[in-house]
């Protein structure tokens, strides 16, 4: 009897929905919990990474079998980003009145966002490949890869960067917003977008339209700004 069922277990563990159901059932878990409890630590992206991590060592199903299983996910991924455009597209009119103070805030908290990681590193006594692959933290995880492997770093460590950004600004940016009295949805998305990339504009998202439009197209100029300008400033300067 426990043979049985020990093999119907490994039945479904092993079955390609169990992945996919993991995934989802785990981050609307977390939803539903930080929707309930409003508490900034029970962080949706946090909470969810935690539960798959837990039940995958637990159940001792091999990563690659994960990543294989629920690959329909990244492939989602690319329309999900596209209809970050319609935000972008009902904004249209405050992001053109808006134009030059949006360029003056990426430029400047671009910069920040990426020398500030640097310097801290570099005042901790990081070496030169954690540095370069501390660089592009800021930005989405397939620029991020890409460019870390440009400027000499590791692309699988750089995905791990940022997401750890990514969780922490989503938890302390909107608190550290207000404490700073920065109430403007235009600003506060563009602050979450630059410094939080994807899981700050979903934060934002959910501040409202004008802040989640914002945020993305912080996000989106972040990361096109750092795969142009990080590279390059790196070849001359380092």
């Amino acid at each position: 009897m426990s043979l049985a069922w020990g093999a119907a277990l490994a039945a479904v563990i092993h079955h390609p929905l169990f992945a996919l159901g993991l995934t989802l059932g785990a981050y609307q878990l977390a939803l539903k919990l930080f929707e309930t409890s409003r508490l900034v630590l029970l962080q949706p992206v946090l909470v969810s990474m935690l539960v798959v991590v837990g039940v995958l060592t637990l159940c001792q199903l091999d990563l690659a079998e994960y990543q294989r299983n629920t690959q329909v996910l990244g492939t989602l991924l690319g329309p999900a980003t596209v209809a970050l455009a319609v935000p972008l597209y009902l904004n249209l009119r405050r992001i053109r009145q808006l134009l030059w103070p949006t360029l003056a805030t990426l430029v400047l908290g671009g910069a920040f966002a990426t020398l500030s990681g640097l310097v801290l590193g570099w005042l901790l006594g990081a070496d030169h490949l954690l540095l370069m692959t501390l660089a592009p933290k800021s930005v989405t995880s397939p620029i991020a890869m890409l460019v870390a492997e440009q400027v000499g770093g590791v692309a699988g460590m750089a995905a791990v960067f940022v997401l750890i950004t990514g969780v922490i600004g989503a938890i302390v940016g909107p608190g550290l917003l207000s404490l700073l009295n920065v109430r403007a949805p235009e600003a506060r998305g563009l602050a979450l977008g630059i410094s939080a990339h994807a899981v700050g504009t979903s934060v934002a998202l959910a501040e409202g339209e004008t802040c989640g439009a914002f945020a993305a197209l912080g996000m989106s100029l972040m990361g096109v700004g750092t795969a142009i300008v990080l590279p390059l400033a790196i070849s001359l300067f380092v």
